[in-house]
């Protein structure tokens, strides 16, 4: 299994518009954040989590070609409102996308992006989405999946666990039942905002504390602002615990068996 992180920034993005901070005018590429965003690749499958505002960007950059479906985590405007660029990997599958995720995401998106489910005869010319809600473990085209509840602030946002590997951004509690999804992981990547704490997302030393009750094999820390300098901040985590950057690219453990599936 793949995982390519495909941005790591919060809805301002890194560098934000009218700001000249050290961060925002750093030269270093790892202070350069599009949306939060990622793929999976598993048993030649391509798993999408979220429609970031840059998709297009994003899957030209990290080379993504195909997505045979999109998780969702919840239906603020920086996870939700590139969904018009699936309309290109329609036209690669010749057919919908399905969707998953909470109920108020599909309330959400079925309101803003009412055409993308009525559908039209020419496959490709807008998005064609179906949506299924989740709550339990389910088989995601041959894949076991398993969606974790999260708080974000007042609303509920969707955690995604595939395999050993789960992805857990916009999040500022986790329930003792979702907790217990979470055990036995290679990789946590995780919501870790900035240094301060914030009101509907984990800080970095909270989040931090969350990797030292689920004690992943390895920790990345995403959904980061301006106020993280990437080379500052990484020279103070503890080991076990990165700050991710857009582009990574992380081989896991196979979560079905057998040697990983190139499409």
């Amino acid at each position: 299994m793949r995982l390519t992180l495909l941005g790591t920034g919060t809805s301002y993005g890194v560098p934000v518009i009218a700001c000249s901070c050290d961060v925002c005018t750093s030269d270093n590429p790892r202070n350069k954040r599009l949306r939060s965003s990622a793929f999976f690749e598993v048993a030649g499958r391509g798993f999408l989590i979220d429609t970031a505002p840059e998709l297009r960007l994003q899957a030209l950059r990290s080379g993504v070609t195909w997505v045979d479906a999109v998780f969702y985590t919840h239906y603020h405007a920086d996870h939700v409102n590139g969904l018009d660029d699936l309309k290109a990997f329609n036209a690669v599958l010749q057919g919908p996308l399905p969707c998953f995720g909470n109920r108020s995401t599909e309330a959400m998106l079925r309101g803003r992006f009412d055409y993308a489910f009525a559908g039209t005869p020419y496959v490709g010319a807008i998005p064609h989405i179906t949506f299924r809600s989740v709550e339990d473990s389910f088989d995601a085209l041959g894949v076991p999946v398993t969606p974790v509840p999260l708080q974000h602030g007042r609303i509920e946002a969707t955690g995604w666990r595939i395999g050993r590997a789960a992805y857990l951004t916009d999040c500022n509690a986790i329930a003792p039942a979702s907790m217990a999804l979470l055990g036995g992981l290679e990789l946590l990547v995780i919501d870790a905002l900035r240094p301060r704490p914030h009101p509907t997302h984990f800080c970095i030393s909270e989040a931090i504390q969350i990797a030292r009750q689920l004690r992943p094999d390895r920790t990345l820390l995403t959904h980061l602002t301006h106020e993280v300098n990437h080379a500052a901040i990484s020279a103070e985590l503890p080991t076990g615990v990165e700050l991710a950057y857009d582009g990574l690219v992380i081989e896991l453990e196979d979560p079905i068996g057998g040697p990983f599936a190139e499409r």
